[in-house]
Protein backbone atom coordinates (compact mmCIF):
# COMPACT_ATOMS: atom_id res chain seq x y z
CA UNK A 1 0.00 0.00 0.00
CA UNK A 2 1.38 2.95 -1.28
CA UNK A 3 2.23 5.68 1.84
CA UNK A 4 -0.27 9.00 1.04
CA UNK A 5 2.86 11.61 0.31
CA UNK A 6 4.22 8.92 -2.29
CA UNK A 7 2.95 10.08 -6.23
CA UNK A 8 1.26 8.36 -8.41
CA UNK A 9 0.62 8.79 -12.02
CA UNK A 10 -2.20 7.59 -14.13
CA UNK A 11 -1.80 7.55 -18.23
CA UNK A 12 -5.20 8.47 -20.83
CA UNK A 13 -4.20 7.63 -24.05
CA UNK A 14 -7.03 8.74 -25.97
CA UNK A 15 -8.11 7.96 -29.62
CA UNK A 16 -10.32 5.59 -31.38
CA UNK A 17 -7.53 4.42 -33.30
CA UNK A 18 -5.61 3.03 -30.23
CA UNK A 19 -8.68 0.26 -29.71
CA UNK A 20 -9.56 -0.45 -32.94
CA UNK A 21 -5.71 -1.63 -34.12
CA UNK A 22 -4.74 1.21 -36.29
CA UNK A 23 -1.86 2.56 -34.32
CA UNK A 24 0.09 1.43 -30.94
CA UNK A 25 0.32 3.76 -27.79
CA UNK A 26 3.98 4.36 -27.72
CA UNK A 27 3.53 7.41 -25.93
CA UNK A 28 2.96 5.70 -22.28
CA UNK A 29 6.61 3.91 -22.59
CA UNK A 30 8.19 7.56 -23.12
CA UNK A 31 6.49 9.49 -20.45
CA UNK A 32 6.86 6.54 -17.53
CA UNK A 33 10.17 6.78 -18.07
CA UNK A 34 10.78 10.51 -17.75
CA UNK A 35 7.82 10.42 -15.20
CA UNK A 36 9.49 7.93 -12.67
CA UNK A 37 13.03 9.87 -12.96
CA UNK A 38 11.39 12.15 -10.72
CA UNK A 39 10.23 9.56 -8.24
CA UNK A 40 6.73 9.48 -9.70
CA UNK A 41 5.26 5.73 -10.39
CA UNK A 42 2.84 5.42 -13.09
CA UNK A 43 0.47 2.97 -11.35
CA UNK A 44 -2.56 2.85 -14.02
CA UNK A 45 -3.20 3.27 -17.53
CA UNK A 46 -6.26 3.92 -19.46
CA UNK A 47 -7.02 3.82 -23.12
CA UNK A 48 -9.99 5.71 -24.34
CA UNK A 49 -11.68 6.01 -27.70
CA UNK A 50 -12.57 9.64 -29.19
CA UNK A 51 -15.94 9.85 -27.06
CA UNK A 52 -16.27 12.90 -24.24
CA UNK A 53 -18.43 10.92 -22.41
CA UNK A 54 -15.76 7.97 -21.41
CA UNK A 55 -12.90 10.53 -21.43
CA UNK A 56 -15.03 12.54 -18.68
CA UNK A 57 -15.40 8.58 -16.56
CA UNK A 58 -11.38 8.20 -17.13
CA UNK A 59 -10.86 11.76 -15.29
CA UNK A 60 -13.25 10.81 -12.93
CA UNK A 61 -11.98 7.27 -11.93
CA UNK A 62 -7.91 8.27 -12.12
CA UNK A 63 -8.60 11.24 -9.86
CA UNK A 64 -9.18 9.30 -7.05
CA UNK A 65 -6.02 7.07 -7.37
CA UNK A 66 -3.64 9.55 -9.01
CA UNK A 67 -2.09 12.78 -7.95
CA UNK A 68 -0.54 13.33 -11.35
CA UNK A 69 -3.01 12.96 -14.38
CA UNK A 70 -1.55 12.89 -18.32
CA UNK A 71 -3.74 12.85 -21.49
CA UNK A 72 -2.91 12.12 -24.81
CA UNK A 73 -4.12 12.96 -28.00
CA UNK A 74 -7.37 14.55 -29.12
CA UNK A 75 -6.38 17.76 -29.10
CA UNK A 76 -6.06 18.17 -32.67
CA UNK A 77 -8.75 20.67 -35.29
CA UNK A 78 -11.01 18.00 -35.98
CA UNK A 79 -14.75 17.01 -35.19
CA UNK A 80 -13.32 14.05 -33.03
CA UNK A 81 -10.67 15.28 -31.21
CA UNK A 82 -12.29 16.57 -28.00
CA UNK A 83 -9.85 16.27 -25.11
CA UNK A 84 -10.30 20.01 -24.22
CA UNK A 85 -14.44 19.56 -23.97
CA UNK A 86 -14.03 16.47 -21.83
CA UNK A 87 -11.59 17.76 -19.20
CA UNK A 88 -13.82 21.17 -18.74
CA UNK A 89 -16.91 18.84 -18.49
CA UNK A 90 -15.21 16.93 -15.85
CA UNK A 91 -13.95 19.56 -13.96
CA UNK A 92 -16.34 22.03 -14.26
CA UNK A 93 -14.21 24.60 -15.99
CA UNK A 94 -15.84 26.30 -18.85
CA UNK A 95 -13.60 26.53 -22.44
CA UNK A 96 -12.63 29.79 -23.17
CA UNK A 97 -10.34 31.28 -26.45
CA UNK A 98 -6.97 32.01 -24.92
CA UNK A 99 -4.82 34.64 -26.54
CA UNK A 100 -1.44 32.97 -25.77
CA UNK A 101 -2.72 29.70 -26.87
CA UNK A 102 -4.14 31.32 -30.16
CA UNK A 103 -0.93 33.49 -30.69
CA UNK A 104 1.25 30.18 -30.85
CA UNK A 105 -0.69 28.31 -32.90
CA UNK A 106 -0.94 30.86 -35.51
CA UNK A 107 2.67 31.64 -35.37
CA UNK A 108 3.49 28.37 -35.85
CA UNK A 109 1.48 27.83 -38.51
CA UNK A 110 2.71 30.82 -40.20
CA UNK A 111 6.38 29.31 -40.34
CA UNK A 112 4.68 26.55 -42.25
CA UNK A 113 3.40 29.31 -44.74
CA UNK A 114 -0.35 28.73 -43.46
CA UNK A 115 -2.93 30.39 -41.82
CA UNK A 116 -5.56 29.30 -39.08
CA UNK A 117 -8.80 27.66 -40.69
CA UNK A 118 -11.48 28.09 -38.93
CA UNK A 119 -11.39 23.98 -37.40
CA UNK A 120 -8.26 24.91 -35.84
CA UNK A 121 -9.00 27.99 -33.63
CA UNK A 122 -10.49 25.17 -31.75
CA UNK A 123 -6.98 24.57 -30.76
CA UNK A 124 -6.87 27.95 -28.77
CA UNK A 125 -10.18 26.93 -26.74
CA UNK A 126 -8.81 25.92 -23.13
CA UNK A 127 -10.10 25.59 -19.67
CA UNK A 128 -10.46 28.52 -17.79
CA UNK A 129 -7.63 28.67 -15.03
CA UNK A 130 -6.02 26.23 -17.07
CA UNK A 131 -2.17 26.73 -17.56
CA UNK A 132 -1.39 26.92 -21.50
CA UNK A 133 1.22 24.84 -22.41
CA UNK A 134 3.37 25.94 -25.65
CA UNK A 135 4.19 23.81 -28.02
CA UNK A 136 7.39 24.02 -30.20
CA UNK A 137 7.22 21.55 -33.00
CA UNK A 138 3.48 21.40 -34.10
CA UNK A 139 0.26 23.93 -33.65
CA UNK A 140 -2.25 22.58 -31.06
CA UNK A 141 -1.30 23.76 -27.60
CA UNK A 142 -1.21 21.78 -23.85
CA UNK A 143 -2.37 22.56 -20.93
CA UNK A 144 -2.80 21.65 -17.17
CA UNK A 145 -4.68 22.29 -14.28
CA UNK A 146 -5.10 21.33 -11.23
CA UNK A 147 -8.36 19.44 -9.90
CA UNK A 148 -9.68 17.99 -6.61
CA UNK A 149 -5.79 17.83 -5.48
CA UNK A 150 -4.92 16.21 -8.48
CA UNK A 151 -2.48 17.95 -11.35
CA UNK A 152 -3.98 17.30 -14.74
CA UNK A 153 -2.00 17.35 -17.99
CA UNK A 154 -2.90 17.32 -21.40
CA UNK A 155 -1.01 16.67 -24.60
CA UNK A 156 -1.02 16.41 -28.14
CA UNK A 157 -0.51 12.33 -29.17
CA UNK A 158 1.82 13.17 -32.05
CA UNK A 159 4.94 11.79 -30.11
CA UNK A 160 7.10 13.93 -31.50
CA UNK A 161 4.78 17.21 -30.03
CA UNK A 162 4.69 15.39 -26.75
CA UNK A 163 8.18 14.17 -25.88
CA UNK A 164 9.41 17.87 -26.64
CA UNK A 165 6.19 19.12 -24.86
CA UNK A 166 7.51 16.83 -21.56
CA UNK A 167 10.93 18.05 -21.94
CA UNK A 168 10.60 21.90 -21.95
CA UNK A 169 7.48 22.30 -20.28
CA UNK A 170 6.05 20.01 -18.10
CA UNK A 171 9.29 17.92 -16.48
CA UNK A 172 10.57 21.49 -15.03
CA UNK A 173 6.44 22.18 -14.00
CA UNK A 174 6.19 18.82 -12.14
CA UNK A 175 9.52 19.47 -10.24
CA UNK A 176 8.67 23.12 -8.99
CA UNK A 177 5.47 21.83 -8.21
CA UNK A 178 6.39 18.59 -6.10
CA UNK A 179 5.65 20.26 -2.85
CA UNK A 180 2.48 21.97 -3.63
CA UNK A 181 0.78 18.46 -4.37
CA UNK A 182 2.18 17.72 -1.07
CA UNK A 183 4.49 15.17 -2.14
CA UNK A 184 8.02 14.25 0.01
CA UNK A 185 11.23 14.07 -1.97
CA UNK A 186 11.33 10.28 -3.18
CA UNK A 187 14.45 8.51 -5.17
CA UNK A 188 14.09 8.53 -8.71
CA UNK A 189 12.17 5.36 -9.92
CA UNK A 190 15.67 4.05 -12.51
CA UNK A 191 14.86 1.68 -15.43
CA UNK A 192 17.80 -0.31 -17.13
CA UNK A 193 16.81 -1.53 -20.11
CA UNK A 194 18.64 -4.49 -21.86
CA UNK A 195 17.96 -5.32 -25.80
CA UNK A 196 18.86 -9.15 -27.07
CA UNK A 197 17.89 -10.80 -30.52
CA UNK A 198 18.16 -14.52 -31.26
CA UNK A 199 16.67 -16.45 -28.51
CA UNK A 200 13.33 -17.01 -27.31
CA UNK A 201 11.72 -15.11 -24.36
CA UNK A 202 11.72 -18.73 -22.24
CA UNK A 203 15.35 -19.09 -23.25
CA UNK A 204 16.04 -15.55 -22.11
CA UNK A 205 13.87 -15.88 -18.62
CA UNK A 206 16.09 -19.28 -18.20
CA UNK A 207 19.19 -16.91 -18.15
CA UNK A 208 18.22 -14.36 -15.96
CA UNK A 209 16.86 -16.91 -13.40
CA UNK A 210 17.28 -16.02 -9.94
CA UNK A 211 19.00 -12.80 -10.73
CA UNK A 212 17.13 -10.63 -8.07
CA UNK A 213 17.61 -11.54 -4.49
CA UNK A 214 15.03 -12.14 -2.30
CA UNK A 215 13.37 -8.84 -0.46
CA UNK A 216 15.45 -6.81 -2.87
CA UNK A 217 13.31 -3.16 -4.20
CA UNK A 218 14.22 -4.29 -8.02
CA UNK A 219 11.54 -5.31 -10.47
CA UNK A 220 12.91 -8.01 -13.24
CA UNK A 221 10.81 -7.43 -16.13
CA UNK A 222 10.53 -9.68 -19.67
CA UNK A 223 8.95 -8.26 -23.22
CA UNK A 224 9.37 -10.23 -26.64
CA UNK A 225 8.33 -8.49 -29.24
CA UNK A 226 9.40 -8.89 -33.51
CA UNK A 227 13.14 -6.66 -32.78
CA UNK A 228 13.48 -9.28 -29.68
CA UNK A 229 13.14 -9.98 -26.22
CA UNK A 230 13.93 -6.88 -24.15
CA UNK A 231 15.27 -7.51 -20.05
CA UNK A 232 14.69 -4.59 -17.79
CA UNK A 233 15.59 -4.02 -14.35
CA UNK A 234 13.23 -1.24 -12.49
CA UNK A 235 13.97 -0.21 -8.85
CA UNK A 236 10.84 0.90 -6.92
CA UNK A 237 12.11 4.36 -5.48
CA UNK A 238 13.12 4.37 -1.81
CA UNK A 239 14.90 7.59 -0.92
CA UNK A 240 16.21 5.77 2.49
CA UNK A 241 17.77 3.55 0.90
CA UNK A 242 18.76 5.07 -2.10
CA UNK A 243 22.70 4.54 -2.24
CA UNK A 244 21.87 0.83 -1.05
CA UNK A 245 19.91 0.48 -3.91
CA UNK A 246 22.39 2.50 -6.58
CA UNK A 247 24.68 -0.46 -5.63
CA UNK A 248 22.61 -3.00 -6.18
CA UNK A 249 21.31 -2.33 -9.57
CA UNK A 250 25.41 -1.65 -10.52
CA UNK A 251 25.91 -5.46 -9.17
CA UNK A 252 22.44 -6.72 -11.20
CA UNK A 253 23.48 -4.79 -14.72
CA UNK A 254 27.16 -6.88 -14.98
CA UNK A 255 25.16 -9.76 -13.71
CA UNK A 256 22.69 -9.29 -16.80
CA UNK A 257 25.25 -8.17 -19.45
CA UNK A 258 27.40 -11.34 -18.31
CA UNK A 259 24.33 -13.54 -18.60
CA UNK A 260 22.83 -12.29 -22.05
CA UNK A 261 26.14 -12.26 -23.60
CA UNK A 262 26.64 -12.41 -27.04
CA UNK A 263 22.84 -12.04 -27.16
CA UNK A 264 22.89 -8.73 -25.77
CA UNK A 265 23.35 -6.04 -28.53
CA UNK A 266 22.42 -2.80 -27.11
CA UNK A 267 21.32 -1.09 -23.96
CA UNK A 268 18.76 2.14 -23.35
CA UNK A 269 17.15 3.41 -26.33
CA UNK A 270 19.73 2.75 -28.52
CA UNK A 271 18.73 0.40 -31.66
CA UNK A 272 20.23 -2.16 -33.81
CA UNK A 273 20.90 0.30 -36.32
CA UNK A 274 22.17 2.55 -33.89
CA UNK A 275 25.03 0.04 -32.32
CA UNK A 276 25.96 -1.66 -36.43
CA UNK A 277 26.43 2.32 -37.51
CA UNK A 278 28.88 3.20 -34.53
CA UNK A 279 30.58 0.15 -34.97
CA UNK A 280 31.09 0.83 -39.05
CA UNK A 281 32.31 4.47 -38.33
CA UNK A 282 34.53 3.19 -35.94
CA UNK A 283 35.98 0.77 -37.93
CA UNK A 284 35.98 2.95 -41.30
CA UNK A 285 33.82 1.12 -43.20
CA UNK A 286 31.48 1.57 -45.48
CA UNK A 287 28.41 -0.38 -46.19
CA UNK A 288 26.18 -1.75 -49.47
CA UNK A 289 22.63 -3.46 -49.43
CA UNK A 290 20.86 -5.80 -51.09
CA UNK A 291 17.20 -6.87 -49.94
CA UNK A 292 14.78 -9.28 -51.68
CA UNK A 293 12.18 -9.94 -49.28
CA UNK A 294 12.64 -6.44 -46.72
CA UNK A 295 11.90 -4.67 -49.60
CA UNK A 296 14.08 -2.22 -48.73
CA UNK A 297 13.13 -2.18 -44.83
CA UNK A 298 17.04 -2.56 -43.61
CA UNK A 299 17.80 0.51 -45.85
CA UNK A 300 15.11 2.54 -44.26
CA UNK A 301 16.43 1.82 -40.62
CA UNK A 302 20.09 2.53 -41.29
CA UNK A 303 19.11 6.02 -42.90
CA UNK A 304 16.87 6.26 -40.20
CA UNK A 305 20.12 7.26 -38.13
CA UNK A 306 21.42 10.81 -38.58
CA UNK A 307 24.78 11.01 -40.13
CA UNK A 308 24.38 7.30 -41.84
CA UNK A 309 25.96 8.93 -44.99
CA UNK A 310 28.98 8.19 -43.79
CA UNK A 311 28.72 4.48 -43.91
CA UNK A 312 25.80 3.88 -46.13
CA UNK A 313 26.29 3.87 -49.64
CA UNK A 314 23.84 2.79 -51.38
CA UNK A 315 20.84 0.04 -51.23
CA UNK A 316 19.05 -1.82 -54.02
CA UNK A 317 15.84 -3.90 -53.69
CA UNK A 318 16.19 -7.14 -55.77
CA UNK A 319 12.75 -8.94 -55.75
CA UNK A 320 12.71 -10.42 -58.95
CA UNK A 321 15.15 -13.36 -60.00
CA UNK A 322 15.63 -11.44 -63.01
CA UNK A 323 16.76 -8.24 -60.75
CA UNK A 324 19.42 -10.66 -59.02
CA UNK A 325 20.82 -11.30 -61.93
CA UNK A 326 21.05 -8.04 -63.82
CA UNK A 327 21.37 -5.88 -60.67
CA UNK A 328 24.00 -8.21 -58.88
CA UNK A 329 25.08 -10.15 -60.90
CA UNK A 330 23.80 -13.23 -59.31
CA UNK A 331 24.46 -16.75 -61.92
CA UNK A 332 20.50 -17.44 -63.21
CA UNK A 333 21.70 -21.01 -62.69
CA UNK A 334 22.62 -21.11 -59.74
CA UNK A 335 19.02 -19.29 -58.89
CA UNK A 336 17.62 -22.32 -60.87
CA UNK A 337 19.79 -25.12 -58.94
CA UNK A 338 19.67 -23.47 -55.36
CA UNK A 339 16.18 -21.43 -55.98
CA UNK A 340 16.48 -17.56 -55.10
CA UNK A 341 15.77 -18.25 -50.98
CA UNK A 342 19.07 -20.13 -50.32
CA UNK A 343 22.18 -19.24 -48.67
CA UNK A 344 23.88 -19.50 -51.94
CA UNK A 345 22.00 -17.08 -53.34
CA UNK A 346 22.40 -14.85 -50.21
CA UNK A 347 25.96 -14.79 -50.32
CA UNK A 348 26.16 -13.95 -54.09
CA UNK A 349 24.04 -11.30 -53.81
CA UNK A 350 26.10 -9.85 -50.95
CA UNK A 351 29.42 -10.38 -52.82
CA UNK A 352 27.38 -8.69 -56.07
CA UNK A 353 26.31 -5.80 -54.33
CA UNK A 354 29.67 -4.98 -52.82
CA UNK A 355 31.74 -5.23 -56.03
CA UNK A 356 29.22 -3.45 -57.74
CA UNK A 357 29.55 -0.82 -54.91
CA UNK A 358 33.25 -0.79 -54.37
CA UNK A 359 32.67 -1.02 -50.52
CA UNK A 360 34.21 -2.55 -47.71
CA UNK A 361 31.51 -4.77 -46.94
CA UNK A 362 28.07 -6.25 -48.71
CA UNK A 363 24.73 -6.94 -47.13
CA UNK A 364 21.88 -9.23 -48.68
CA UNK A 365 18.61 -10.84 -47.42
CA UNK A 366 16.16 -13.22 -49.35
CA UNK A 367 13.31 -15.19 -48.05
CA UNK A 368 9.84 -15.88 -47.79
CA UNK A 369 7.69 -13.22 -45.90
CA UNK A 370 4.39 -15.24 -46.87
CA UNK A 371 1.60 -15.48 -46.58
CA UNK A 372 1.98 -17.83 -50.11
CA UNK A 373 5.13 -18.73 -51.43
CA UNK A 374 5.71 -21.51 -49.27
CA UNK A 375 6.75 -25.52 -49.60
CA UNK A 376 7.13 -28.06 -47.81
CA UNK A 377 10.91 -28.07 -47.97
CA UNK A 378 11.10 -23.81 -48.03
CA UNK A 379 7.91 -22.92 -45.85
CA UNK A 380 7.01 -19.44 -45.08
CA UNK A 381 9.48 -17.76 -42.79
CA UNK A 382 12.44 -18.83 -44.16
CA UNK A 383 15.17 -16.50 -44.59
CA UNK A 384 18.80 -16.37 -45.80
CA UNK A 385 21.27 -13.28 -45.03
CA UNK A 386 24.68 -12.86 -46.51
CA UNK A 387 28.21 -11.02 -46.18
CA UNK A 388 30.73 -10.54 -48.17
CA UNK A 389 33.72 -8.40 -47.14
CA UNK A 390 35.78 -9.29 -50.11
CA UNK A 391 38.08 -12.10 -48.23
CA UNK A 392 36.80 -15.12 -50.50
CA UNK A 393 34.74 -16.19 -47.60
CA UNK A 394 31.20 -14.90 -47.87
CA UNK A 395 28.93 -15.76 -45.04
CA UNK A 396 25.16 -16.95 -45.24
CA UNK A 397 23.09 -17.68 -42.08
CA UNK A 398 19.72 -19.50 -42.18
CA UNK A 399 16.41 -18.13 -40.02
CA UNK A 400 13.54 -19.15 -39.31
CA UNK A 401 10.64 -16.93 -38.49
CA UNK A 402 6.74 -17.62 -37.52
CA UNK A 403 4.33 -14.42 -37.97
CA UNK A 404 2.48 -12.73 -40.63
CA UNK A 405 3.97 -11.03 -43.49
CA UNK A 406 4.74 -8.00 -41.77
CA UNK A 407 6.36 -9.81 -38.81
CA UNK A 408 8.52 -11.54 -40.94
CA UNK A 409 9.91 -8.76 -42.63
CA UNK A 410 10.45 -7.07 -39.22
CA UNK A 411 12.26 -10.01 -38.01
CA UNK A 412 14.45 -10.67 -41.21
CA UNK A 413 15.52 -6.74 -41.13
CA UNK A 414 17.08 -7.35 -37.56
CA UNK A 415 18.69 -10.52 -38.53
CA UNK A 416 20.45 -9.53 -41.22
CA UNK A 417 21.86 -5.98 -39.10
CA UNK A 418 22.72 -8.65 -36.14
CA UNK A 419 24.51 -10.76 -38.64
CA UNK A 420 26.23 -7.99 -39.55
CA UNK A 421 26.90 -6.38 -36.12
CA UNK A 422 28.56 -9.87 -34.94
CA UNK A 423 30.34 -10.02 -37.83
CA UNK A 424 32.14 -6.28 -37.14
CA UNK A 425 32.37 -7.28 -33.35
CA UNK A 426 34.36 -10.20 -34.45
CA UNK A 427 36.38 -8.30 -37.10
CA UNK A 428 37.83 -6.19 -34.56
CA UNK A 429 38.39 -9.18 -32.35
CA UNK A 430 40.75 -10.84 -34.75
CA UNK A 431 42.27 -7.66 -36.19
CA UNK A 432 43.45 -7.24 -32.17
CA UNK A 433 44.55 -10.56 -32.32
CA UNK A 434 46.26 -10.13 -35.48
CA UNK A 435 47.83 -6.97 -34.31
CA UNK A 436 49.54 -8.86 -31.31
CA UNK A 437 50.58 -11.54 -33.62
CA UNK A 438 52.64 -8.79 -34.87
CA UNK A 439 53.74 -6.86 -32.31
CA UNK A 440 54.86 -10.66 -30.96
Amino acid sequence: MNQPNQCDAEIIAIGSELLIGGRSDSNSLFLADELGKLGIAVRFKSVVGDDKQDIVIAIHTAVKRAQVIVLTGGLGPTVDDCTREAVASATGHRLGRRKEALDGMTARLAQWGRIASPAQLRQAMIPSGATVLNNPVGSAPGFCLTWKKALILSLPGVPREMEEMMRQDVLPLLRAQHESLGLSPRAPIVRQVFHTFGLPEADIDAKVKGLIPKGASVDLGLLASPMGVLVSLTTRGNQSALVKSQILMEKLTNEVRSRLGEWLFAEGRDTMEEVVGRELIKQGLMLAVAESCTGGLIGHRLTQVAGSSAYVDRGAVCYSNRAKTDMLGVPADLISLRGAVSGEVAAAMACGIRERSNVSVGLSVTGIAGPGGGTETKPVGLVYVGLDDGTGRPISREFRFHGDRNVIKQRSSQAALDVLRRWLFDKTKRDGRDLREKRD
